[in-house]
């Protein structure tokens, strides 16, 4: 599973959030740690328009 978030990195917490919120609602559960994929440049891109995308490892519960 993965999603985008647009935001600063402390706020990432409420995406990660909405994404277990949704594994449960799927019946999934997660396999692994989540790993981030940094779009932005910190150094050049204000924090509100950070992009990051949140991949979660699923499996299907038994």
């Amino acid at each position: 599973m993965q999603m985008l978030h647009v935001g600063p990195y402390e706020r990432q917490k409420e995406t990660v959030t909405q994404m277990q919120a949704m594994m449960e609602e799927a019946g999934l559960k997660p396999r692994g740690p989540h790993h981030e994929v940094y779009l932005s440049d910190p150094r050049r891109v204000a924090p509100e328009k950070l992009r990051t995308i949140l991949r979660q490892p699923v499996r299907r519960k038994r």
